[in-house]
C-alpha cells in the first residue's frame, strides 16, 4: 500500500529555515512524480513545489512564484525520501505542508500536474507556523 508521511514541521521564526521529509513506502519513488502543497486556514490547497520522475524524459522541477528562490524540492530514491529545504521563511509561508506523489500522465509535464493538482496519493501533513 503506497503510504507518504511528512515530518520536520514546526515552529520557526521570520528568516529562518526548515527542512520538510516525506517518508514513502509501498511503492518505488524513482518512477514517481513528487509535489508539495500546503494549505493555510481560511485558504484552498496551493502548489509549491513538484519535480518530475527520475525515469521521466520531462526532467524537470516546478516552483510556484512565491517560493522560487527560497525553497528547494529533493528526493533520495535510495532511502525513498522526498525532502523540502524552505529558507528566509516568512509569516506567508505558515501553513500545513503536504505530500504528494503521482506515477505521471503521458503528455503532462509536471508542472501541469503540479498547477492542476494531478498527484494521486497524499500524506497527511505537517504543520509549518512561521512567527516571531
Amino acid at each position: 500500500q503506497l503510504q507518504l508521511v511528512e515530518s520536520g514541521g514546526g515552529l520557526v521564526q521570520p528568516g529562518g529555515s526548515l527542512r520538510l521529509s516525506c517518508a514513502a513506502s509501498g511503492f518505488t519513488l524513482d518512477y514517481y512524480a513528487i509535489g508539495w502543497f500546503r494549505q493555510a486556514p481560511g485558504k484552498e490547497r496551493e502548489r509549491v513545489s513538484c519535480a518530475s520522475s527520475t525515469d521521466s524524459t520531462d526532467g524537470s522541477t516546478y516552483y510556484a512564484d512565491s517560493v522560487k528562490g527560497r525553497f528547494t524540492i529533493s528526493r533520495d530514491n535510495a532511502k525513498n525520501m522526498v525532502y523540502l529545504q524552505m529558507n528566509s521563511l516568512i509569516p506567508e509561508d505558515t501553513a500545513v505542508y503536504y505530500c504528494a506523489a503521482d506515477r505521471g500522465h503521458p503528455g503532462i509535464t509536471v508542472q501541469a500536474m503540479c498547477v492542476l493538482n494531478e498527484f494521486a496519493s497524499w500524506g497527511q501533513g505537517t504543520q509549518v507556523t512561521v512567527s516571531s
